[in-house]
């Protein structure tokens, strides 16, 4: 259930272990928020989104093994684990002896944060439709087509606040900033960019190739600060407004465009996903996780696996090995459960 790259992933895995798959993907196309979100270059191999996630694509969509169903759901599931029948809502029904929910998040919606200016402010962005704009390989503002001279990048925007609702880190955001800041330099060598951050966590290996490389290569400017709101000048620019918490002092400085690195929302369709499927949500709406050292990938119902960003706030490549993961459980536990029938 699902097509990103938990779901192709999962899917090219369980074909390679000789069981026959069947991919549910409610959009007309595959390929998951990578390709339906027009991301640019992926974290951490540089490559294009539409070149990676399209080989993933690809792979499936060429093997006679899987079953594709586009635009299409699934309204109940009945059986138990070994037997299950799945009814489509194209009116088909599929029987399968496992089910993996790939089903993955839904981008906050910066509507919900109005004082940072989405919604109001036609310079004013999110991620995703930054990246967008580094795909079409010009860095423009929307409202007037000038180039910018500067953007500002604010981070957690849908992540980190309690006061909407939003008790977690979305994982990803900082280090996907850091390669975007250096995405619109590229393109955009007179454009200075801001990042704007409470804390920054490029965890692991992508400290040194993200968080140092965007500064000291290309001179993004990191400012520790609590934005209040974002307004606009006389003059048409954008005033980003806060305090420098490192200084403890008011800042009031004019953008050209201001990007918010929006987090990761449990998917929306999660309640109905819950109710179809019989599997529990964890306390903000995520798929809820099964003891996970012996029941990895596992949900609070037997024969229905997860993985990805339907747990909770994931990277694309860790995605893709959970994905591999809840494949490979699914095929081993059916094994199992042949081995105990006869």
């Amino acid at each position: 259930m699902g097509a990103g790259p938990a779901g192709l992933s999962a899917a090219a895995t369980v074909s390679a272990a000789g069981y026959k798959a069947v991919v549910v993907e409610k959009e007309e196309i595959l390929g998951g928020a990578p390709i339906l979100s027009g991301y640019a270059k992926l974290v951490p191999s540089g490559e294009w989104a539409k070149d990676a996630i399209g080989r993933m694509v690809s792979r499936v969509e060429d093997d006679e093994t899987v079953t594709v169903h586009k635009g299409a759901k699934v309204d109940s599931l009945e059986g138990e684990a070994g037997d299950f029948t799945a009814t489509l809502s194209n009116g088909e029904k599929v029987a399968a002896g496992a089910v993996v929910l790939a089903t993955g998040f839904t981008h906050f919606d910066s509507i919900n944060k109005p004082e940072w200016g989405f919604g109001t402010f036609e310079d004013v962005l999110t991620t995703t439709q930054m990246e967008q704009m580094v795909s079409s390989g010009k860095i423009a503002c929307p409202s007037d087509g000038r180039v910018p001279e500067r953007v500002a990048i604010l981070l957690c925007v849908g992540s980190r606040d309690r006061q909407i609702g939003r008790e977690w880190c979305s994982k990803i955001c900082c280090t996907v900033s850091a390669n975007l800041a250096m995405e619109i330099k590229e393109i955009s060598p007179q454009t200075d960019v801001f990042i704007y951050y409470m804390d920054i966590r490029t965890f692991g290996l992508y400290e040194d190739k993200f968080y140092w490389k965007s500064q000291e290569e290309f001179k993004t400017k990191f400012v520790k600060a609590r934005i209040a709101e974002v307004t606009a000048s006389p003059d048409g620019r954008l005033l980003v407004k806060g305090e420098d918490t490192l200084v403890k002092r008011p800042i009031i400085i004019p953008f050209d465009i201001v990007v918010h690195a929006i987090g990761m929302d449990p998917n929306e369709d999660n309640p109905e996903i819950s109710k179809v499927f019989g599997v529990g949500l964890e306390k903000h709406g995520f798929i809820e996780r099964a003891e996970h050292y012996t029941n990895t990938c596992g949900t609070t119902r037997r024969g229905v696996y997860s993985c990805g960003a339907a747990y909770g706030p994931e990277t694309i490549d860790d995605s893709i090995s959970q994905g591999a993961a809840a494949g490979s459980r699914a095929v081993a536990d059916l094994n199992a459960l042949v081995r105990e029938a006869g």
